[in-house]
């Protein structure tokens, strides 16, 4: 699935990152590294397999796309100590990871300061091309802008089951980054911190397991209608798989 902000073509990635393809830019958000021991230190007992989920989604994502920059855009790490709970191994794979491609780490507001020993720039915004990286949207409408933060996701009805997915948000003037950590949480796209973001329609682009599908809202909506158009109608098959992702 493509998408134009601001001119510049993206690939969306069903799992929540995308392509740049003229910058040869990988671009993911909110990947909470350590999110898990996080809430265990506070006495709420999670699996502890969600950095190590996290970091093999990020390693299929590199290889498929292959890039020569990557961008993280921001709370990488769940805490201020997270990176510090990294066991041996999970270091040297993002150390692999970072093996011959740029690495650019966006500051969130989970982790103002990545650590050094990651590597890459530690930026608070970049801004290349058409496009400006951040993580937190700005309240002003700003073209280019690429963020993350709020965790972006929608439901849709069909054959009258509720499905509620991860999706991009974009009015082809910015564009929201769904959460890509395994333990993330998100927010619904109708919420105002979402919606009043986007003064006129946009379009939610809800993560299937193997596509993505473009779906028509406008601001004051209250339910979703598939945009209709040869690119991104699905196909049978295709409706197929969004009702069992």
């Amino acid at each position: 699935m493509s998408l134009e902000v601001n001119g510049e073509e993206l690939t969306l990635d069903p799992s929540g990152g995308f392509y740049w393809p003229a910058e040869r830019t990988l671009v993911c958000a909110d990947l909470h590294f350590e999110k898990g021991s996080s809430f265990a230190r506070r006495g709420q007992f999670l699996p502890p397999y969600d950095t190590r989920e996290t970091l093999k989604r990020v390693g299929a994502l590199i290889a498929r796309h292959r890039p020569a920059r990557m961008i993280a855009l921001g709370d990488s790490f769940h805490d201020r100590e997270a990176a510090d709970r990294l066991d041996d191994e999970e270091r040297a794979t993002l150390k692999r990871l970072a093996e011959g491609i740029e690495w650019i780490w966006i500051a969130g507001n989970h982790d103002p300061a990545p650590p050094a020993w990651l590597g890459g720039l530690v930026t608070e915004e970049i801004a290349i091309g058409g496009l400006v990286f951040r993580h937190e949207p700005s309240s002003e409408r700003q073209r280019g802008e690429v963020a993350g933060h709020l965790h972006p996701c929608a439901t849709v009805v069909m054959r009258g089951r509720a499905l509620r997915r991860r999706c991009f948000v974009s009015d082809g003037f910015r564009v929201v980054v769904p959460a890509f950590g395994a333990y993330t949480g998100g927010l619904d796209v109708e919420e105002t911190a979402i919606s009043s973001l986007f003064p006129d329609a946009f379009l939610t682009y809800l993560l299937g397991a193997r596509r993505v599908y473009a779906v028509a809202t406008t601001k004051d909506a209250h339910k979703f209608w598939r945009k209709r158009s040869e690119e991104i109608q699905p196909s049978r098959t295709a409706r197929s798989t969004v009702e069992t992702p």
